[in-house]
């Protein structure tokens, strides 16, 4: 089992935070650990938007980026059918470690105003 690494957390928060803002949405900041003892993650309001923090010592490497995705779909208060969308586009975009080429579904519901 492949653990997560601090550099491979600090990758994904860049990835996540540009494929969220070409989604029209907020990219929460990330940090590591959570304040709080024995969770996994947190999520906190500041005025200038959200801080998702996540434990990754000792965790997979899927555990911490499902984690991470869901801090962007908590963050931006989605609900289904858009947080599904949102959801699938963002592991695409961690699981092909390509450029972010976020479907047209996505796109167009956030251009609605769904967001």
């Amino acid at each position: 089992m492949e653990f997560a690494s601090t550099v491979e957390f600090a990758h994904a928060a860049r990835t996540l935070s540009r494929a969220a803002r070409s989604l029209g949405l907020d990219a929460p900041s990330y940090r590591c650990p959570p304040r709080l003892v024995g969770i996994e993650r947190s999520i906190r309001r500041r005025p200038k938007g959200a801080v998702v923090s996540i434990r990754v010592k000792n965790r997979p490497l899927g555990a911490v980026l499902a984690d991470m995705i869901e801090g962007v779909i908590v963050a931006n208060r989605l609900v289904p059918p858009h947080a599904d969308r949102v959801r699938t586009d963002l592991w695409a975009v961690m699981t092909e470690g390509a450029e972010i080429q976020l479907s047209n579904s996505a796109r167009s519901h956030v251009a609605r105003g769904a967001a």
